[in-house]
């Protein structure tokens, strides 16, 4: 993004665009997806031979709801949400088809999808994104710690939101260039670098109340965003090898996302795999 269209406080110094040829970093995706594909198979394997009245489930941890990052919808979180079920874990969709409009505008959608969560289940409910999308949960948890118990992180520069590949700028560009000429539900020039973008991470910034966990996963292979714009001082960060768009798909990169949401009473070696049949129909990621 050109510094005509992006507000200047959204790259402070320390933090720096990546180059064009960062994004060949992200072949490893292909790679990322097959270690996803194997651990299904397995998963199934594991299912079928652990009797289901020895399962240890995680049923009695607060539901997880998934928000995706810039430019994609809940369809890029249905691995993660299929595999975070397997571990007995309820899951919901943000109920977002395209992450592309005001970031003000999507945080208010999900407070209130957030708000129908807690009242259903009765407790209150752990974020977990991807990207802006875990920028958008930061931002959720510090103005409604009465609804959030967690927050996860993957790949997230909340520290410096403009440190990322010039695709993402030429697509912001793109979007606020369609928004003028008509097309509805996209994001504006005030997104970007006026007082709705400085709002936005101005939130993100502020301190995460006490009793929410925050963990930010990061990957130094990120080739889409600076790593180090990921490493919120606030969390407990966790470092990965991942792609930035596979860590949803790694199968390591999930192990991580289950680690943070379980139930702290719960060991880590004994979770085991619940049947979704369990979980909410129409109401899973």
């Amino acid at each position: 993004m050109t510094s005509s269209t992006l507000g200047a406080f959204l790259l402070p110094d320390g933090y720096a665009r990546l180059a064009p040829r960062a994004v060949l970093r992200e072949s490893s995706l292909l790679l990322e997806a097959t270690r996803y594909a194997h651990s299904r198979v397995g998963d199934r394997r594991v299912r079928r031979a652990t009797p289901y009245a020895s399962r240890v489930t995680l049923r009695e941890a607060d539901p997880v709801l998934l928000v995706p990052g810039f430019l994609a919808g809940d369809l890029s979180l249905r691995p993660l949400g299929r595999a975070l079920r397997a571990h007995g874990l309820r899951t919901y969709r943000s109920q977002i088809r395209a992450n592309v409009g005001c970031t003000l505008d999507a945080a208010a959608e999900l407070e209130a999808r957030l708000e129908s969560i807690a009242q259903r289940r009765g407790s209150r409910v752990q974020l977990v994104g991807h990207s802006l999308g875990g920028m958008l949960a930061r931002g959720i948890a510090v103005r409604r710690p009465d609804l959030v118990s967690s927050i996860v992180t993957m790949g997230s520069p909340m520290l410096a939101p403009g440190a990322h590949h010039p695709s993402l700028s030429a697509a912001a560009e793109a979007l606020v260039r369609l928004g003028r000429a008509g097309l509805s539900g996209l994001m504006a020039e005030e997104c970007l670098a006026g007082a709705c973008a400085r709002r936005s991470f101005e939130e993100s910034r502020e301190p995460v109340p006490p009793g929410i966990g925050f963990t930010a996963i990061y990957s130094r292979r990120d080739g889409i965003v600076d790593w180090r714009a990921c490493v919120d001082p606030l969390a407990e960060a966790v470092e990965v090898t991942a792609s930035h768009i596979g860590m949803v798909l790694d199968p390591r990169v999930i192990a991580h996302v289950v680690a943070a949401v379980r139930p702290r009473d719960v060991p880590a070696g004994r979770t085991g795999l619940a049947s979704v049949v369990e979980v909410d129909r129409g109401e899973s990621a």
